[in-house]
């Protein structure tokens, strides 16, 4: 994994910082071919130095929507405060004169959900999706982010503090620092005047941190994800690389059953733990089998090639070690290799399952999360459109290389549309205790989705 340009802050000043570790496309329907589009990737950069100056000098703007952004507590799960942070959004978004949709995901309630916690703050709320454009025409750049994020460590970290060109607090990473630097990479377009052959619709959604049911993939099948597009950008926190394939996922919840007794007369019981540790058994035996498959991918030096099944990433049961357990659980999570088939490995996965409940353990599962995976080429005109803008900026030009989990880039692939994740901030400090984002590279971002959209969108 390439470092990110620049100097880091001093972790000094943060006493207990702990660095957390990380955790063949076709062209859409009634478009052109994507890469006949604009013929070679012949980047023009002569309004990079205007871009970036214009963008340096908001570094204190970008900073504050992004305290903003943050004090909001996304947390995903439950999926808690999306209505306060759709409702700023979608505020800076049309006071910026911007055409903006608000699609909320149906539930059976018109309003938000009751449940209360420690007072008026909703636990959960029926999510929604913003859709904003910039631009006219038909060819569509798509900028897309996420505004959840995963649960804090500590109530603190919805307090954002900002330590010079730093800004800590949960969710600064991964990703509303990338929110707000697709934001402002619109708005540099706007100030600086630049005309565009066709838009850009900028998305954003909730629930991507569990898989993207009310947000993505809901939008995606109502036909509102990736209308007429020529490319998607990402502003996950890659660390200087540019992800263009991931891995898929099948994340399960399996309980096994039982019956209580007291241990004095455990033969009047049924052991949920010893029957689960049969069906253990069984699933290390699929485990030790597709765990020999390998990517072809470009893989950073951390990761392995190796296909994934992990056992007992959570897992717990029982009432009193002097008691049977009456039920055990653990989890399973399958990630899948982009030449491997999602439908397949799940339905290999599931049938250990089933043979196990044929031969009379009873057990059931629950489905966590499941996403495909995708590889998008580097060599497609927006990859190397990409390229080119991070090396003009940073002086660098990145590698392309596999994310290790999911990615919202597949909701595009899907469709045939090249797709790239790119954006501020380091994988190796997002969904940490002391998550935070470099501003300067919250502003050099802004700078290359705005040139790569001029490439894009200037034929």
């Amino acid at each position: 994994m390439a470092a990110m340009t620049g100097q880091p802050p001093n972790f000094e000043m943060f006493p207990g910082f702990r660095p957390h570790p990380i955790w063949t496309l076709a062209s859409p329907p009634g478009l052109p071919s994507i890469d006949s589009v604009i013929p070679g990737p012949t980047a023009d950069f002569a309004l990079r130095e205007p871009l970036l100056a214009w963008l340096k000098a908001r570094e204190n703007e970008m900073a504050d929507l992004l305290a903003e952004l943050v004090a909001i507590p996304t947390e995903n799960p439950p999926g808690r405060r999306y209505w306060s942070c759709t409702d700023l959004l979608e505020k800076r978004l049309r006071e910026a004169g911007l055409e903006c949709e608000r699609h909320e995901f149906p539930s059976p309630s018109a309003t938000a959900m009751t449940q209360i916690l420690g007072g008026s703050d909703p636990v959960e709320e029926r999510p929604a999706s913003l859709l904003a454009a910039y631009g006219r025409g038909k060819r569509t750049l798509h900028f897309h982010g996420h505004y959840d994020v995963v649960p804090a460590q500590s109530p603190e970290q919805f307090q954002p503090i900002r330590k010079e060109h730093f800004l800590f607090g949960r969710g600064s990473c991964d990703m509303k620092g990338g929110i707000v630097a697709m934001f402002y990479a619109v708005r540099a377009l706007q100030e600086c005047g630049v005309p565009l052959n066709g838009k850009i619709a900028l998305t954003l959604v909730p629930d991507e941190e569990t898989g993207g049911a009310r947000g993505s993939a809901w939008l995606a099948g109502q036909g509102l994800l990736g209308q007429n597009g020529i490319g998607m950008l990402l502003p996950e926190p890659t660390s200087g690389l540019i992800w263009n394939s991931n891995r898929g996922a099948i994340s399960l919840r399996v309980k096994v059953l039982g019956k209580s007794a007291h241990v004095g007369l455990q033969h009047q019981g049924e052991n949920a733990f010893e029957r689960m540790l049969h069906i253990v058994e069984q699933l290390q035996e699929l485990k030790a089998e597709v765990e020999q498959r390998r990517t072809s991918c470009n893989i950073g030096a951390e990761q392995s090639r190796h296909s994934i099944l992990m056992l007992g990433g959570q897992s717990g049961g029982g009432a009193n070690f002097n008691v049977v357990p009456e039920q055990c659980w653990f989890t399973v999570d399958r990630r899948i290799n982009p030449e491997e088939n999602l439908e397949e490995e799940k339905a290999r996965l599931l049938a250990v399952l089933e043979r196990c409940k044929s031969a009379g353990v009873p057990l059931e599962w629950e489905l966590l999360q499941e996403g495909h995976s995708s590889d998008c080429k580097e060599g497609k005109r927006l990859g190397q459109t990409l390229r080119q803008s991070v090396q003009a900026v940073t002086g660098q030009p990145p590698k392309f290389e596999m994310c290790p989990g999911l990615l919202e880039i597949r909701f595009y692939a899907a469709q045939g549309i090249p797709a790239y994740a790119y954006g501020p901030g380091l994988l190796s400090v997002a969904h940490g205790p002391n998550e935070y984002v470099d501003l300067r590279k919250v502003c050099d971002c802004a700078a290359i989705y705005a040139l790569t959209a001029i490439t894009m969108l200037t034929a």
